[in-house]
């Protein structure tokens, strides 16, 4: 099975790329969702969460509330740094428990896992092919304005946050740039996932 990560900093639109090789025939997983996953209660990393961070971290359903949490992590980095020293052990042990089932049911397939800190961890070592998604600062502070409803100031320093693009493009063998429509953006993904099938050794290329 050819393993592909895929990462871009925040509000780049790795979901929607994600989305489309899906689409394309690719086994696809989101890290964010596995990471949903570890911190749910009754799982190891819920317990370590409260007992760092408190139970201000928590919604009235007693789950994690990643916007609570993330209000404390993202203006400091010491505190983000130990979330992720807590959660991401427990995600990538989830990821390599899917990816062996995937590989196991297709052996000669394309499993895409999508993670924002790949890069950042390491964890980009561990695949055979890295895809980087990316788009202009201002495109990526508009878009993580609307979806998360903060205002500039607030998705400046998330941004800031986390390691530049300019800087994860260094290590990406693909880049798509996300800048563009709906429609291009496919179009981008649909060129990547052709050259995916060829390093695999496909020979049949669809086309949606």
């Amino acid at each position: 099975m050819l393993k592909v990560g895929l990462t871009g900093s925040i509000a780049v639109g790795k979901s929607y790329v994600l989305s489309v090789l899906a689409e394309l025939g690719c086994v696809t997983f989101d890290a964010d969702k596995i990471a949903h996953l570890v911190m749910e209660p009754g799982r190891p990393a819920y317990e370590d969460i409260l007992r760092e961070f408190g139970e201000t971290v928590l919604a009235v359903d007693r789950s994690i509330d990643r916007k609570k949490l993330g209000a404390i992590i993202f203006g400091d980095e010491a505190r983000r740094k130990r979330l992720n020293e807590i959660v991401h052990p427990r995600v990538i042990e989830e990821q390599n428990r899917l990816l062996g089932e995937a590989e196991a049911r297709d052996p000669n397939g394309i499993a895409v896992i999508d993670a924002a800190l790949m890069i950042e961890s390491g964890g980009y070592k561990k695949f055979d092919k890295l895809i980087v998604v990316y788009c202009d600062r201002e495109t990526q502070a508009e878009r993580l304005m609307r979806r998360a409803d903060i205002t500039r100031g607030d998705a400046e320093q998330r941004i800031a946050a986390q390691m530049s693009s300019e800087e994860k493009l260094r290590y990406a063998d693909y880049r798509i740039n996300t800048a563009g429509t709906f429609e291009e953006t496919r179009q981008l993904v649909i060129e990547v996932h052709a050259e995916l099938l060829r390093v695999q050794g496909s020979v049949q290329i669809p086309q949606l």
